[in-house]
């Protein structure tokens, strides 16, 4: 446990060396720390934070810089988070209306971005693997169009090249049947079952089925983009990510890839709120010089993806978070009265 003396200087450290990019030495944080400390004594102070592993000395300078460890005992215990600007709030609530769920999804990742002045995330919710409904449309004598309803509402289409010509009734007749014994499965079961369950439907309409549910399968498993990223080149311009070439390549590495990210964002799905992963400390960030400020958003009360901003661990985190945090209740908002 840090006294409040110990709490004061490492906050103002952090504090300056987010503002200022520069190793803090002890004039200065006598100056800004609001503390009437000698300079012997905030270097005593500062030895003990370097000995607890909060703070470290570059070796260029004398000053000190902030560790994960230290970045992790501001965010947790002695950061002053402040409320959105009133300009800020206003256009996100401009922007985030009830739209085309994709659309919103976007948009949000533009705004965290440029907000933040970093990268700006939205992993976007995967697509159902059931259906709720389907239907089958006659288009010609061996074209039928196969409707599928996911039980968010979505609709898929895929057209069936059928073997011989289906009347409108025995179409209908197929989709009560699928609605009727397998509504709310996966394609993936129904599959398996299909062998026992035609049993009882007429021959003429298996071989359709058969299509209808490796169609709906492969429907299923196609996943649309599961991330949308904004302001990616934004991460250029800090110095601690861009001045060493093999560091830029590993970030660009991060964006073009994806996994990472995909696993670090669905590790927050079930967070209650913001949470801030810091490189160096959490295993999920692949860089030391990055932090991600991640927070989960829902649908008619459900939680169904993440959003956030990834940045370098000097980030200012007071601001970042009421930006997420605000961003995702806005996107559920908008996503749950769409």
């Amino acid at each position: 446990m840090l006294d409040a003396r110990a709490q004061t200087l490492l906050k103002t450290l952090i504090e300056r060396y987010i503002a200022d990019g520069h190793p803090v030495g002890s004039r200065t944080l006598s100056r800004h720390s609001g503390l009437e400390l000698s300079a012997a004594t905030i270097r005593n102070v500062m030895a003990d934070l370097e000995e607890l592993g909060l703070i470290a000395s570059p070796h260029t300078s004398a000053g000190r810089v902030p560790t994960p460890r230290g970045y992790r005992l501001f965010v947790d215990r002695l950061i002053t988070v402040q409320p959105l600007e009133l300009q800020q709030a206003e256009l996100l609530q401009g922007q985030l209306l009830a739209d085309e769920p994709q659309r919103v999804l976007s948009q949000a990742a533009q705004l965290l971005s440029s907000l933040s002045q970093f990268a700006g995330v939205v992993m976007t919710p995967r697509r159902s693997s059931t259906f709720r409904q389907v239907e089958f449309l006659r288009l010609s004598e061996r074209r039928v169009l196969l409707i599928i309803v996911t039980p968010e509402g979505d609709v898929q289409n895929r057209i069936l090249h059928v073997d011989r010509e289906y009347s409108p009734a025995e179409l209908t007749e197929a989709s009560n049947y699928v609605n009727q014994h397998f509504a709310g499965q996966e394609f993936s079961a129904i599959r398996q079952r299909l062998g026992h369950e035609l049993l009882s439907l007429r021959d003429e309409l298996t071989s359709l089925l058969h299509q209808a549910v490796n169609a709906g399968n492969q429907a299923a498993s196609e996943h649309s983009e599961t991330v949308v990223i904004s302001g990616e080149r934004n991460l250029v311009a800090v110095h601690e990510l861009s001045d060493n070439m093999d560091r830029l390549r590993q970030l660009f590495g991060l964006f073009e890839q994806k996994t990472g990210l995909v696993q670090l964002f669905d590790a927050s799905t079930h967070a209650d709120g913001v949470q801030i992963f810091i490189g160096g400390e959490s295993q999920l960030v692949p860089m030391d010089q990055l932090s991600v400020v991640v927070a989960p958003y829902g649908a008619d009360g459900k939680i169904v993806g993440t959003l956030g901003v990834i940045g370098p661990t000097r980030m200012a985190y007071e601001r970042v978070i009421p930006i997420v945090d605000i961003t995702a209740k806005l996107v559920s908002s908008a996503l749950s009265h769409g």
